[in-house]
Parts: structure tokens; sequence; C-alpha cells
């Protein structure tokens, strides 16, 4: 059985992992006469949120024996015009929908290569006209899955590495970079030199990349600057792009051509800070060579981020580190066998936790200006906001959606 490739091993790896100042190290250019808005603590509403959530339903139970709820490394969810929910249940390659109601309708999808098959999907979003598009960063793919089920769009994506991915009203996409922040030559003052990649590029509706936007921050370690520059995307109406930085202290706001609108941080109870640098281990060679990676222990301060019918941005926000009675590992492993790879991944660790108080959702109006936060009981692995519903993701240890009606 032949190993994976490195570069697959580190994306899977990556996939798997998910302060008042940036971690020490690193070097992030401001543009001049950038908007930074530096939020005091509590915001706007101080005390008295001008929202609440209220519960409305689970979707998903790690320890139940139903097959259609029992989701693995569930990675996306979507909603369409019907009000039907489509969860990505990454784990299992394939797509589970249920109806308003939250009652099972269908699978979609299933292990392979194939089209209409998923191998570790990643990301889904609906389109202007009903298609779904389902986004395989393994494979370097996006598939458009039409109302009537057949495929109607398949689109290789060659150009870079692929993270999340959402629809634009134009027909294109913006995605991230995943684990692809690495250097790449650029002209400036009409000389080549080295720089970081972009985290977000656009891409069109042929899976051309029509630009690549935002800034990385260097911290001179290829690991590092990986991990410590992922970013977590969300889309408004009008298609500009908020992006949180889960290891930095930093939001911001993009416009649709790719312009920096705006950048904002706000306090954090702890210190950002690099804790310890990953490492690539090689052992033997030709074709027993066998890699290992360990990736950077670094500071996490946020886990979510959507945006709501108001263009108001919520964060899922750590108010403290997880301590180590409450970590979760997650554990790859791959094999390439003639040509098909394989991929297991398992969770470690505290996973019968249901419970905690170490996230809060914070809420930003569209100028950046924090209004609030509220606190949540639950372990916050994403969110996902569809018209006035709110979806926390609980991804390694309940494996499943606790959804709420946004009020206010």
């Amino acid at each position: 059985m032949k190993k994976a490739p490195l570069s697959v091993c580190i994306a899977l790896l990556g996939a798997a992992l998910a302060g008042a100042a940036l971690p020490a190290g690193q070097k992030l250019a401001t543009p001049a006469g950038l908007q930074v808005i530096h939020n005091p603590a509590g915001g706007k509403w101080g005390k008295t949120p001008a929202v609440s959530l209220q519960p409305v339903r689970v979707l998903g139970d790690v320890d139940s024996d139903d097959e259609a709820i029992a989701f693995h490394m569930p990675s996306d969810l979507a909603v369409d015009a019907q009000g039907r929910i489509y969860v990505l249940d990454s784990g299992n390659h394939r797509i589970q929908v249920f109806g308003p109601d939250g009652k099972f309708l269908k699978t979609i999808g299933r292990q392979g290569q194939g089209p209409g098959e998923f191998f570790m999907p990643n990301a889904i979003d609906f389109d202007a006209q009903g298609n779904l598009y389902v986004c395989e960063s393994q494979a370097a793919r996006l598939q458009a899955i039409a109302p009537d089920g057949k495929i109607a769009k398949t689109l290789k994506l060659t150009e870079g590495s692929v993270g999340d991915t959402r629809v634009l009203k134009n027909g294109g996409f913006v995605m991230t970079a995943g684990s692809g922040i690495g250097m790449a030559r650029v002209t400036v003052g009409g000389s080549q030199e080295e720089t970081l990649r972009p985290p977000l590029k656009a891409v069109d509706g042929e899976g051309k990349i029509v630009r690549e936007f935002g800034l990385a921050a260097d911290y001179g370690d290829m690991l590092i600057n990986a991990m410590a520059n992922r970013t977590l995307l969300a889309i408004d109406g009008s298609d500009n792009a908020y992006v949180v930085f889960p290891y930095q202290n930093r939001i911001e706001k993009y416009a649709p051509d790719g312009r920096l609108l705006w950048r904002a941080d706000r306090p954090l109870a702890y210190a950002m800070e690099i804790k310890g640098k990953g490492e690539i281990k090689t052992e033997g060679g030709g074709g027993n060579q066998r890699s290992t990676l360990r990736m950077p222990d670094l500071t996490r301060c946020a886990s979510g981020a959507a945006v709501d019918g108001k263009g108001r941005l919520w964060v899922a926000t750590l108010v403290r580190q997880l301590r180590e009675n409450e970590r979760v590992n997650v554990s790859v492993s791959m094999s390439n066998d003639n040509g098909i790879v394989s991929a297991n991944q398992k969770a470690q660790g505290a996973v019968d936790l249901r419970t905690t108080d170490a996230y809060k959702l914070e809420v930003y109006g569209p100028d950046g200006v924090l209004l609030g936060s509220l606190p949540v009981k639950t372990f916050v692995d994403g969110i996902f906001i569809k018209g006035d519903r709110l979806f926390l993701l609980d991804k390694l240890r309940g494996v499943q959606f606790h959804e709420f009606k946004i009020a206010g």
C-alpha cells in the first residue's frame, strides 16, 4: 500500500485542526488610510443585548443508532429556498437533507471520485438558480447539483489549494486558501520579489482565479504561516466578504472588488501567542518513504463566522482557552491503494463533553463596531445563519447542529 503524498497529508491534517495583538513574530503591512476599529470591551449593548437566541432543535447525535443523523466530522450547512436543511456530512462523504421541520428526507452522494460522488467534501452553498455547489478540497473540484438532482456542472480548481467556498450573486465564488499559504513571486515597482500568497481568492464561474486578495501575516516559518493565516469566511447580501482569523485578533471586511474596507479587533482575556512550532519528519526513501506532520501550537480566539440578514457579523469567540480536560484532538490516517486514496479521521480526548462556558457569540455591525455578545453553553466549531435561523456546529463531541431563531 502506497503512502499518500506529503502535500495531501498536510492539507488533511491542517483541515482537521481547527488578544490585544497578533501573535509575536508576525509581520503585517497596514495600508495607508485604512480604517482600524479597536473595539472596547462590552460593545454598544453593554449588559443588555438587543438580540436573543431561541432554541429550535438539535440535528445530529453521535450516539444515535439512526444512520440518518449519525454524522461524522460534519463541516458545513446550507438551506434552500424551501427551507430544507442540507448538512455536509464530510466524514461520511455525503449530504444529509432535512425538511424545515427537521425530519430526514434523503441522502445526496457517496464516497467516490465520479460525478455525484465525494471524497471528504468541505463546503456547500446554493446559487441563485438553486444549484447546490459542493467543494472538495482534496479533489480540487466543485460539483454543481441541479434541483432535479443531476450534475449541472463540474469545475476543476487547479490554481492553488482550496478551503471554504461561498457562491456570489454574479455566479462566481470567493474561496479561502485553505492550507495553501505559501510564497509567490509578485511584481513590485517593476521588479519581482517573493511574498506570501493572499489568504483569499475570487474565482469566476469557470473555476479561474479573477484576483487574490487579503493580507497574510509573515511569521518567518512555513507551518506557522500556513496555520496562523487560516481564515473564517462569511459573505453578506451585497457580496462583501467578512474574514475572521482564528489565530490572530483580526477581523476584516472586503468589498466585492477585493478592496479592504476596515480592520477590527477586540479585547481578549488571553494573549495571542505561539506556544510551539510545528515539524515535518520524513523517513525512508523511494517507495518506502513516510512523512509525519506536527502542526504548530497557536492560541486560538475564534471558531466560526456568519452574517445575518441585517448585515451583522456574528463571530464565535473563545472567552478563555480550552482546559486540558476539554480538549479533543483529531488523528488522520491515509492510504493510497493503486490510485484510490482513503482517509480515516478519529476524534480523541474529551469527546463525551457536551457543555462548556468557553465560548460566546460576538455581534458586529456592518462598520466593524462591536455591538455586544451572547453566552453559549456548547462547544462551537462553526456558525451558520440562514434567514432568521442560526446554527452552531459541535463537530467533535456531540457531532450535531444546535438550531436557534434569532429574535431582534
